[in-house]
């Protein structure tokens, strides 16, 4: 019988505690041979490895809420049929053991063998966010034992509600057997969707309960409030929409956001007619003097089918690194690293200065998103497009803005004449449209003649 070693067995799972480590390191650590190690490590139940031959690393794995268990990730397709992806195991000191390998989303450094500082990147944006993030903290930080304010969850935080909550969320991925059978059941006895003759009076019942929280921010906060909905539409995509949707309209502030809904669905059109550039599917309801706008959702299909999705936001914490909200920037280094075309480039700056030139003041990287397929990347539609400089300022002040159009380097100038014409177009279509304020309409006219005499400037006749 081999004499007990403690001290050296406590030592390795001190190292262990401190990350993942190899067997090498962690005999060192422990004074003992790399054979002893191997032993210990196959005699516990809490162990996890990953890396082939020289690049096996153990790591101890963590509790989450006491609890050591892997959290199975699941990946829904176009047709609504579901597949185990891998697994996601939280270990010591933070962070997590999870390959995205049979996903094929590009992943770099330890993260090729599934080694995670955080999260999985994917799973990032698959956590409620915005508006909807502060109505779901409203709703389930009880039962879930989270923090009311988003901004103040965790990684932990974040595991907890996509492992028990996540079964609607961003792209096609659900992470656990909870959440799974949450989306299952609605499989099985489906949210019956809104018929078409009944989808305004739906709306407002929706947007007066979502008044009825009294979700801080909204419209005063610099943004929409929104909500989820599914409702029945010929000729749809998709019968999963997201419906922003102003106050009760009066003049000022509340009559600038139904402007401002009225002119994202008109950019929706301009920007979908731009070479090589799609934008999601919108429409327009009006009635007790509420203004809704109606996006498909364009990470699903049909009913039951699902697409993946990732943000910038979220490709540029893992794989890029860069800094600032510039677009342009971190996509150019996806082309250097060849994980995006420079099709995909060329759309994204007509994109980029399509916002620019319509006053967008909100081009943040999580209003640009990609779809992953096999180890790269395409653009997804373009969303959240309208002059967001016209919008109300926090206190309720309507401010006048005298938008600032910029001019085109050279190497970018037929991306900008593209997208030049397209917002000229889109100024001249606000100008015209009777559902926005005769006040804001003039202004929008005001753009267009502004903008075609810097388009001359640029191209001279």
């Amino acid at each position: 019988m081999r004499p007990r070693n403690d001290s050296g067995q406590q030592a390795l799972i001190s190292a262990l505690r401190r990350g993942p480590s190899g067997v090498a390191d962690l005999a060192k650590t422990a004074g003992v041979t790399s054979r002893t190690v191997q032993r210990w490590l196959g005699e516990r139940e809490d162990i996890c490895s990953a890396g082939a031959t020289s690049r096996t690393r153990y790591a101890l794995q963590r509790p989450l809420r006491g609890r050591i268990e892997q959290h199975p990730l699941y990946r829904i397709d176009e047709r609504g049929a579901v597949a185990e992806a891998g697994s996601l195991t939280p270990v010591y000191p933070e962070g997590a053991l999870c390959s995205l390998q049979s996903l094929e989303w590009p992943v770099d450094g330890a993260s090729l063998d599934g080694w995670w500082e955080g999260l999985p990147y994917p799973l990032y944006d698959m956590r409620p966010q915005g508006f909807l993030g502060r109505t779901f903290a409203r709703r389930f930080h009880r039962a879930l034992e989270i923090p009311e304010d988003p901004r103040r969850w965790s990684d932990d935080d974040v595991l907890i509600i996509l492992t028990r909550e996540g079964w609607d969320t961003s792209g096609n991925l659900i992470l656990g057997e909870s959440a799974l059978q949450r989306w299952q059941e609605e499989l099985m006895t489906p949210e019956p969707a809104i018929p078409e003759d009944e989808h305004l009076n739906a709306y407002l019942a929706l947007a007066q309960a979502v008044g009825a929280l009294g979700v801080a921010g909204g419209s005063a906060g610099g943004e929409f409030p929104k909500f989820p909905a599914i409702r029945s539409l010929p000729g749809a995509a998709t019968e999963h929409v997201i419906v922003k949707f102003s106050g009760e309209v009066l003049p000022g502030a509340t009559q600038r956001w139904s402007d401002l809904l009225v002119c994202e669905h008109l950019a929706s059109v301009r920007i979908a007619a731009m070479p090589g550039v799609s934008a999601a599917r919108t429409r327009l309801l009006q009635g007790r003097n509420r203004t809704f706008l109606e996006s498909e959702r364009f990470d699903r299909a049909g009913r039951f089918g699902r697409t993946p999705l990732v943000s910038l936001e979220s490709l540029n914490g893992h794989l890029l690194g860069t800094g600032g909200e510039d677009w342009r920037v971190p996509v150019r280094r996806l082309v250097q690293m060849k994980l995006l075309d420079k099709d995909g480039l060329d759309a994204v700056l007509r994109m980029w200065w399509f916002g620019k030139l319509i006053a967008n003041s909100d081009m943040h990287m999580g209003n640009l998103s990609f779809v992953p397929c096999t180890g790269k990347f395409r653009v997804a539609p373009a969303y959240d497009m309208l002059p967001m400089a016209y919008a109300p300022l926090p206190g309720g002040e309507v401010p006048a803005v005298t938008p600032q159009f910029a001019m085109p380097a050279p190497a970018e100038q037929d991306a900008w004449l593209d997208a030049c014409a397209g917002a000229i177009a889109f100024w001249d279509d606000a100008a015209a449209d009777a559902r926005i304020s005769a006040p804001f309409r003039a202004m929008c006219g005001e753009n267009a003649a502004l903008l075609e005499t810097i388009r001359k400037k640029v191209v001279p006749a």
